[in-house]
């Protein structure tokens, strides 16, 4: 599902130094896999899942994503390509100020190949318990509340893959283990493969299959 070779990616740093954020040879994920990287804060784990979901452009390497290469698209092709096969759960929500509870959902199912479905859109947020919210605005929803419309939004496009980042990092303790709970399920009844990312002991330990990103991003060592 998932393939990497040679992925490079550095920035230049406020004193003018490039300073070399990821370096990793070879690392892949199987269909259907699930599977945990831990990292700390700073290590470069959002920076590896940007470069895999094609938001940052890599300096080097190629990714695969089921087949298809993500590092050779241009920018509309490789957003083709997030709105077909991927779903992303970004630490910071970005959700839309201006749109319901249900509006960003349902815009986020308009760019992808099976179109907009209000009535999937509404099941998803009511399995993240916002049944009641769905024509709430963000900025009415509590920070935790925000992480569950992401985790749906992310979901909702029946993805093949899902790049998740620090996706309970927001919700108590309860909340999180339901919001990843969902997650996985979905995953598992739509046959995709998951990652995610965490320096959370806890959200770890949900997972059989946890891997240190230390022991992959050669930029660490």
């Amino acid at each position: 599902m998932l393939a990497v070779t040679d992925l490079r990616k550095s920035f230049r740093s406020p004193e003018g130094e490039t300073v070399e954020v990821v370096r990793v040879s070879a690392w892949s994920l199987a269909a259907g896999e699930q599977r945990a990287l831990r990292g700390e804060s700073g290590s470069g784990k959002t920076t590896f899942l940007h470069l895999l979901a094609g938001i940052l452009a890599a300096d080097a390497g190629r990714v695969l994503i089921d087949g298809a290469e993500m590092t050779a698209l241009g920018e509309s092709r490789r957003d083709r390509l997030r709105a077909e096969k991927l779903g992303y759960i970004f630490q910071t929500f970005n959700l839309l100020q201006g749109y319901t509870v249900l509006e960003n959902v349902v815009l986020g199912m308009s760019f992808g190949p099976r179109g907009a479905d209000r009535a999937h859109a509404r099941a998803l947020l009511e399995r993240v318990g916002l049944g009641r919210r769905l024509d709430h605005f963000p900025r009415q929803l509590s920070t935790g509340q925000q992480q569950r419309v992401a985790v749906a939004r992310a979901l909702a496009n029946h993805p093949k893959l899902v790049l998740a980042d620090e996706p309970t990092g927001n919700l108590d303790r309860r909340h999180a283990h339901e919001a990843l709970t969902l997650i996985r399920e979905v995953c598992r009844e739509n046959g995709a493969a998951l990652l995610l990312v965490s320096h959370d002991e806890d959200v770890l330990r949900e997972f059989t299959s946890v891997q240190d990103f230390r022991s992959i991003n050669q930029a660490l060592h």
